[in-house]
Protein backbone atom coordinates (compact mmCIF):
# COMPACT_ATOMS: atom_id res chain seq x y z
CA UNK A 1 0.00 0.00 0.00
CA UNK A 2 1.51 3.34 -1.06
CA UNK A 3 -0.02 6.41 0.64
CA UNK A 4 -0.60 9.50 -1.42
CA UNK A 5 -1.08 13.05 -0.17
CA UNK A 6 -4.38 14.26 -1.62
CA UNK A 7 -6.72 17.03 -0.60
CA UNK A 8 -10.20 15.87 0.34
CA UNK A 9 -11.62 17.70 -2.69
CA UNK A 10 -9.18 16.11 -5.10
CA UNK A 11 -9.80 12.67 -3.64
CA UNK A 12 -13.56 13.13 -4.02
CA UNK A 13 -13.29 14.08 -7.67
CA UNK A 14 -10.89 11.25 -8.36
CA UNK A 15 -13.16 8.71 -6.68
CA UNK A 16 -15.88 9.39 -9.22
CA UNK A 17 -13.70 8.30 -12.12
CA UNK A 18 -11.46 5.48 -10.91
CA UNK A 19 -11.99 1.82 -10.17
CA UNK A 20 -12.36 0.10 -6.82
CA UNK A 21 -8.80 -1.24 -6.93
CA UNK A 22 -7.42 2.19 -7.75
CA UNK A 23 -9.42 3.86 -4.97
CA UNK A 24 -8.01 1.40 -2.46
CA UNK A 25 -4.47 2.54 -3.27
CA UNK A 26 -5.09 6.29 -3.12
CA UNK A 27 -4.94 7.17 0.54
CA UNK A 28 -3.90 10.14 2.54
CA UNK A 29 -1.25 9.33 5.09
CA UNK A 30 -2.73 9.01 8.56
CA UNK A 31 -6.23 8.11 7.35
CA UNK A 32 -7.96 4.82 6.64
CA UNK A 33 -9.07 5.68 3.13
CA UNK A 34 -12.33 4.29 1.74
CA UNK A 35 -12.60 1.46 0.92
CA UNK A 36 -10.52 0.37 3.88
CA UNK A 37 -9.72 -3.09 2.47
CA UNK A 38 -8.98 -4.24 -1.07
CA UNK A 39 -11.48 -6.38 -2.94
CA UNK A 40 -15.20 -6.86 -3.21
CA UNK A 41 -16.64 -7.37 0.27
CA UNK A 42 -19.95 -6.49 1.94
CA UNK A 43 -22.01 -6.79 5.16
CA UNK A 44 -19.07 -5.93 7.43
CA UNK A 45 -19.19 -6.76 11.12
CA UNK A 46 -16.70 -4.73 13.17
CA UNK A 47 -15.40 -5.83 16.56
CA UNK A 48 -12.52 -4.89 18.86
CA UNK A 49 -10.47 -7.74 20.34
CA UNK A 50 -7.23 -7.58 22.30
CA UNK A 51 -6.33 -4.05 21.24
CA UNK A 52 -7.06 -4.65 17.55
CA UNK A 53 -9.85 -3.78 15.17
CA UNK A 54 -11.45 -6.69 13.33
CA UNK A 55 -13.70 -6.75 10.26
CA UNK A 56 -15.68 -9.87 9.38
CA UNK A 57 -17.34 -9.32 5.95
CA UNK A 58 -19.23 -11.27 3.32
CA UNK A 59 -17.23 -12.08 0.19
CA UNK A 60 -19.21 -10.17 -2.45
CA UNK A 61 -19.58 -12.48 -5.45
CA UNK A 62 -22.08 -14.78 -7.14
CA UNK A 63 -23.82 -17.01 -4.62
CA UNK A 64 -22.06 -20.16 -5.81
CA UNK A 65 -18.69 -18.56 -5.11
CA UNK A 66 -19.61 -17.53 -1.57
CA UNK A 67 -18.31 -20.59 0.25
CA UNK A 68 -15.74 -18.96 2.54
CA UNK A 69 -15.13 -16.00 4.84
CA UNK A 70 -12.03 -13.85 5.16
CA UNK A 71 -11.32 -11.61 8.18
CA UNK A 72 -9.24 -8.45 8.46
CA UNK A 73 -7.36 -6.99 11.43
CA UNK A 74 -5.68 -3.66 12.10
CA UNK A 75 -3.78 -1.91 14.88
CA UNK A 76 -4.69 1.57 13.69
CA UNK A 77 -7.59 1.56 11.14
CA UNK A 78 -5.08 2.44 8.41
CA UNK A 79 -3.17 -0.76 7.63
CA UNK A 80 -5.08 -4.03 7.45
CA UNK A 81 -4.03 -7.67 7.43
CA UNK A 82 -6.16 -10.23 5.64
CA UNK A 83 -6.74 -13.60 7.33
CA UNK A 84 -7.80 -15.96 4.56
CA UNK A 85 -10.64 -18.44 4.81
CA UNK A 86 -11.27 -18.24 8.55
CA UNK A 87 -14.40 -20.30 7.83
CA UNK A 88 -15.32 -22.29 4.73
CA UNK A 89 -17.27 -25.29 3.45
CA UNK A 90 -14.56 -27.72 4.55
CA UNK A 91 -15.55 -27.14 8.18
CA UNK A 92 -19.28 -26.50 7.65
CA UNK A 93 -20.54 -29.55 5.78
CA UNK A 94 -24.05 -28.18 5.22
CA UNK A 95 -22.70 -25.01 3.59
CA UNK A 96 -23.18 -25.07 -0.20
CA UNK A 97 -23.43 -21.43 -1.26
CA UNK A 98 -24.42 -17.90 -0.23
CA UNK A 99 -22.35 -17.60 2.96
CA UNK A 100 -23.51 -14.25 4.32
CA UNK A 101 -23.17 -11.59 7.00
CA UNK A 102 -20.89 -13.05 9.68
CA UNK A 103 -21.14 -11.76 13.23
CA UNK A 104 -18.34 -12.36 15.71
CA UNK A 105 -18.51 -12.24 19.50
CA UNK A 106 -16.12 -13.26 22.29
CA UNK A 107 -17.31 -15.24 25.32
CA UNK A 108 -15.24 -16.87 28.05
CA UNK A 109 -12.03 -16.77 26.01
CA UNK A 110 -13.59 -18.33 22.92
CA UNK A 111 -14.54 -16.57 19.69
CA UNK A 112 -17.85 -17.39 18.05
CA UNK A 113 -18.71 -16.64 14.45
CA UNK A 114 -22.41 -16.63 13.59
CA UNK A 115 -23.25 -16.85 9.89
CA UNK A 116 -26.06 -17.55 7.44
CA UNK A 117 -25.77 -19.66 4.33
CA UNK A 118 -27.50 -21.29 1.36
CA UNK A 119 -30.00 -18.42 0.78
CA UNK A 120 -32.54 -20.50 2.68
CA UNK A 121 -36.06 -20.92 1.32
CA UNK A 122 -39.17 -22.67 2.68
CA UNK A 123 -40.96 -25.47 0.91
CA UNK A 124 -43.70 -23.27 -0.59
CA UNK A 125 -43.49 -19.61 0.39
CA UNK A 126 -46.01 -18.60 -2.28
CA UNK A 127 -48.77 -20.71 -0.76
CA UNK A 128 -47.81 -20.07 2.83
CA UNK A 129 -46.02 -23.32 3.69
CA UNK A 130 -42.99 -22.02 5.60
CA UNK A 131 -41.61 -25.48 6.40
CA UNK A 132 -37.84 -25.59 5.71
CA UNK A 133 -36.63 -27.48 2.67
CA UNK A 134 -35.26 -30.95 3.36
CA UNK A 135 -31.59 -31.06 4.46
CA UNK A 136 -30.76 -32.71 1.11
CA UNK A 137 -32.06 -29.64 -0.77
CA UNK A 138 -29.39 -27.00 -1.64
CA UNK A 139 -31.87 -24.37 -0.39
CA UNK A 140 -31.82 -25.85 3.10
CA UNK A 141 -29.76 -23.82 5.56
CA UNK A 142 -30.12 -20.91 7.93
CA UNK A 143 -28.10 -19.40 10.76
CA UNK A 144 -25.14 -21.39 12.03
CA UNK A 145 -22.40 -20.84 14.60
CA UNK A 146 -18.70 -21.72 14.60
CA UNK A 147 -16.06 -21.45 17.31
CA UNK A 148 -12.31 -20.78 17.49
CA UNK A 149 -9.59 -20.06 20.02
CA UNK A 150 -8.50 -16.87 18.22
CA UNK A 151 -10.36 -14.14 16.29
CA UNK A 152 -8.58 -15.22 13.09
CA UNK A 153 -9.70 -18.81 13.51
CA UNK A 154 -9.71 -21.35 12.11
CA UNK A 155 -13.38 -21.70 13.05
CA UNK A 156 -15.12 -25.05 13.40
CA UNK A 157 -18.84 -25.73 13.14
CA UNK A 158 -20.17 -25.78 16.72
CA UNK A 159 -23.28 -27.95 16.30
CA UNK A 160 -23.04 -29.43 12.79
CA UNK A 161 -26.37 -28.01 11.67
CA UNK A 162 -28.25 -24.68 11.58
CA UNK A 163 -29.05 -23.04 14.87
CA UNK A 164 -32.18 -21.66 13.19
CA UNK A 165 -33.57 -23.13 9.97
CA UNK A 166 -37.28 -22.32 10.23
CA UNK A 167 -39.13 -19.20 9.07
CA UNK A 168 -40.63 -18.05 12.33
CA UNK A 169 -42.93 -15.05 11.85
CA UNK A 170 -41.99 -15.12 8.15
CA UNK A 171 -38.39 -14.05 8.83
CA UNK A 172 -35.71 -15.58 6.65
CA UNK A 173 -32.96 -16.88 8.99
CA UNK A 174 -30.15 -14.52 7.93
CA UNK A 175 -28.35 -11.36 9.07
CA UNK A 176 -27.93 -12.14 12.74
CA UNK A 177 -26.56 -9.72 15.35
CA UNK A 178 -25.56 -11.07 18.77
CA UNK A 179 -25.28 -8.95 21.92
CA UNK A 180 -25.25 -9.26 25.70
CA UNK A 181 -27.96 -7.69 27.85
CA UNK A 182 -27.88 -8.34 31.56
CA UNK A 183 -26.72 -11.90 32.16
CA UNK A 184 -27.83 -13.32 28.83
CA UNK A 185 -26.92 -13.21 25.16
CA UNK A 186 -29.54 -12.38 22.57
CA UNK A 187 -29.79 -12.25 18.82
CA UNK A 188 -31.77 -10.06 16.44
CA UNK A 189 -32.02 -11.54 12.95
CA UNK A 190 -34.13 -11.66 9.84
CA UNK A 191 -34.69 -10.99 6.18
CA UNK A 192 -37.64 -10.71 3.79
CA UNK A 193 -38.92 -7.72 5.74
CA UNK A 194 -39.28 -9.52 9.08
CA UNK A 195 -37.12 -9.40 12.20
CA UNK A 196 -37.09 -11.69 15.24
CA UNK A 197 -35.41 -11.58 18.64
CA UNK A 198 -34.23 -14.75 20.40
CA UNK A 199 -32.33 -15.64 23.57
CA UNK A 200 -29.27 -17.85 23.16
CA UNK A 201 -28.35 -20.70 25.47
CA UNK A 202 -25.17 -20.11 27.48
CA UNK A 203 -23.22 -22.50 25.23
CA UNK A 204 -24.65 -20.92 22.02
CA UNK A 205 -25.81 -24.35 20.87
CA UNK A 206 -29.54 -23.66 21.03
CA UNK A 207 -32.33 -21.10 21.46
CA UNK A 208 -33.97 -20.89 24.88
CA UNK A 209 -37.26 -19.23 25.91
CA UNK A 210 -37.62 -15.69 27.15
CA UNK A 211 -38.97 -15.25 30.68
CA UNK A 212 -42.52 -15.10 29.26
CA UNK A 213 -42.07 -18.42 27.46
CA UNK A 214 -41.70 -17.03 23.93
CA UNK A 215 -38.96 -18.49 21.75
CA UNK A 216 -39.19 -16.07 18.83
CA UNK A 217 -40.38 -12.49 19.29
CA UNK A 218 -41.48 -10.55 16.23
CA UNK A 219 -39.85 -7.12 16.63
CA UNK A 220 -40.10 -5.94 12.99
CA UNK A 221 -39.87 -2.12 12.79
CA UNK A 222 -41.41 0.01 10.07
CA UNK A 223 -39.43 -0.21 6.83
CA UNK A 224 -37.26 -3.15 7.89
CA UNK A 225 -35.67 -5.33 5.20
CA UNK A 226 -32.57 -6.95 6.77
CA UNK A 227 -29.22 -6.28 8.48
CA UNK A 228 -29.99 -5.77 12.19
CA UNK A 229 -27.61 -3.84 14.48
CA UNK A 230 -28.19 -3.18 18.20
CA UNK A 231 -26.16 -1.09 20.65
CA UNK A 232 -26.49 1.04 23.79
CA UNK A 233 -25.29 4.61 24.28
CA UNK A 234 -25.92 6.80 27.34
CA UNK A 235 -28.84 4.70 28.53
CA UNK A 236 -30.57 4.60 25.14
CA UNK A 237 -30.77 1.52 22.94
CA UNK A 238 -30.41 1.90 19.18
CA UNK A 239 -31.85 -0.58 16.70
CA UNK A 240 -30.56 -0.09 13.15
CA UNK A 241 -31.36 -1.96 9.95
CA UNK A 242 -31.17 -1.78 6.15
CA UNK A 243 -34.10 -0.91 3.91
CA UNK A 244 -34.76 -1.54 0.22
CA UNK A 245 -33.17 -4.07 -2.12
CA UNK A 246 -29.40 -4.53 -1.76
CA UNK A 247 -28.98 -4.66 -5.54
CA UNK A 248 -30.39 -1.16 -6.08
CA UNK A 249 -29.18 2.40 -5.42
CA UNK A 250 -32.06 2.84 -2.96
CA UNK A 251 -30.52 0.55 -0.34
CA UNK A 252 -30.10 2.54 2.90
CA UNK A 253 -29.89 2.45 6.70
CA UNK A 254 -32.55 3.57 9.18
CA UNK A 255 -32.78 3.44 12.96
CA UNK A 256 -35.06 3.49 15.99
CA UNK A 257 -34.55 4.22 19.69
CA UNK A 258 -35.90 2.65 22.90
CA UNK A 259 -35.17 2.43 26.61
CA UNK A 260 -34.15 -1.23 26.38
CA UNK A 261 -33.61 -3.75 23.57
CA UNK A 262 -37.02 -5.30 24.30
CA UNK A 263 -39.17 -2.22 24.78
CA UNK A 264 -41.06 -0.50 21.97
CA UNK A 265 -38.65 1.01 19.43
CA UNK A 266 -39.62 4.29 17.82
CA UNK A 267 -38.39 4.72 14.25
CA UNK A 268 -36.51 7.99 13.88
CA UNK A 269 -35.37 8.04 10.25
CA UNK A 270 -32.73 7.32 7.63
CA UNK A 271 -29.06 8.01 8.36
CA UNK A 272 -27.09 6.44 5.48
CA UNK A 273 -27.99 6.32 1.79
CA UNK A 274 -26.62 6.88 -1.72
CA UNK A 275 -24.43 9.92 -2.09
CA UNK A 276 -23.34 11.31 -5.44
CA UNK A 277 -20.68 11.23 -6.75
CA UNK A 278 -19.17 8.73 -4.31
CA UNK A 279 -21.39 5.65 -4.13
CA UNK A 280 -24.86 4.11 -4.20
CA UNK A 281 -26.49 1.24 -2.33
CA UNK A 282 -24.91 2.06 1.04
CA UNK A 283 -26.04 -0.20 3.84
CA UNK A 284 -25.73 -3.42 5.83
CA UNK A 285 -23.45 -1.98 8.43
CA UNK A 286 -22.10 -2.37 11.93
CA UNK A 287 -21.29 0.19 14.62
CA UNK A 288 -18.33 0.32 16.96
CA UNK A 289 -17.22 2.53 19.82
CA UNK A 290 -13.70 3.31 21.02
CA UNK A 291 -13.63 1.97 24.61
CA UNK A 292 -13.90 4.59 27.37
CA UNK A 293 -14.84 7.34 24.91
CA UNK A 294 -17.96 8.66 23.20
CA UNK A 295 -16.35 8.26 19.77
CA UNK A 296 -18.45 6.15 17.41
CA UNK A 297 -17.89 4.77 13.91
CA UNK A 298 -19.97 3.08 11.25
CA UNK A 299 -18.54 0.30 9.10
CA UNK A 300 -20.67 -0.37 6.02
CA UNK A 301 -20.60 -1.40 2.38
CA UNK A 302 -21.32 0.75 -0.64
CA UNK A 303 -21.25 0.41 -4.40
CA UNK A 304 -18.68 2.82 -5.90
CA UNK A 305 -19.56 4.99 -8.91
CA UNK A 306 -19.18 3.82 -11.62
CA UNK A 307 -19.97 0.15 -10.99
CA UNK A 308 -20.76 -2.72 -13.31
CA UNK A 309 -22.24 -5.38 -11.05
CA UNK A 310 -24.50 -5.60 -8.03
CA UNK A 311 -21.69 -7.60 -6.41
CA UNK A 312 -19.24 -4.71 -6.69
CA UNK A 313 -19.43 -3.68 -3.06
CA UNK A 314 -16.64 -2.31 -0.88
CA UNK A 315 -16.16 -1.92 2.88
CA UNK A 316 -15.85 1.60 4.28
CA UNK A 317 -15.59 3.31 7.66
CA UNK A 318 -16.84 6.78 8.54
CA UNK A 319 -17.64 8.61 11.76
CA UNK A 320 -21.03 8.31 13.43
CA UNK A 321 -22.20 11.44 15.25
CA UNK A 322 -25.10 12.18 17.60
CA UNK A 323 -26.87 15.44 18.37
CA UNK A 324 -27.54 16.75 21.89
CA UNK A 325 -30.78 14.73 22.04
CA UNK A 326 -29.08 11.47 21.15
CA UNK A 327 -30.35 11.35 17.57
CA UNK A 328 -27.96 9.97 14.97
CA UNK A 329 -26.90 12.58 12.43
CA UNK A 330 -26.87 11.68 8.72
CA UNK A 331 -23.65 9.90 7.81
CA UNK A 332 -21.40 11.69 5.35
CA UNK A 333 -19.59 9.25 3.08
CA UNK A 334 -15.95 10.08 2.50
CA UNK A 335 -13.12 8.87 0.30
CA UNK A 336 -10.60 10.02 2.91
CA UNK A 337 -12.02 7.73 5.56
CA UNK A 338 -11.24 8.22 9.24
CA UNK A 339 -8.08 9.19 11.11
CA UNK A 340 -5.69 6.45 12.04
CA UNK A 341 -6.17 5.53 15.67
CA UNK A 342 -4.42 3.02 17.86
CA UNK A 343 -6.22 1.45 20.77
CA UNK A 344 -5.03 1.42 24.35
CA UNK A 345 -4.18 -2.13 25.35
Amino acid sequence: MIPYQLSACAALLLAATISNAEQADIRERGYSGNPVINGWYADPQMRIYNGKYWIFPTYSAKYGQQTFLDAFSSDDLETWTRHKRVLDNSSVKWLHRALWAPDSIEKDGKYYLFFACNDTYPVDKKNGDMTPCAPTNPKYGGIGVAVADKPEGPYKDLIGKPLIDKFYNGAQPIDQYVFKYGKHYYMFYGGWGRCNAVRLADDFKSIVPFDDGDLYKNITPEGYTEGSVVFERKGKWYFMWSEGNWTTPRYKVAYAVADSPFSKFKRIGTVLESQQPIATGAGHHSVFNIPNTDDWYICYHRRPIPNYSSHHRVVCIDRLYFDENGNILPVKMTVKGVKARKLKK
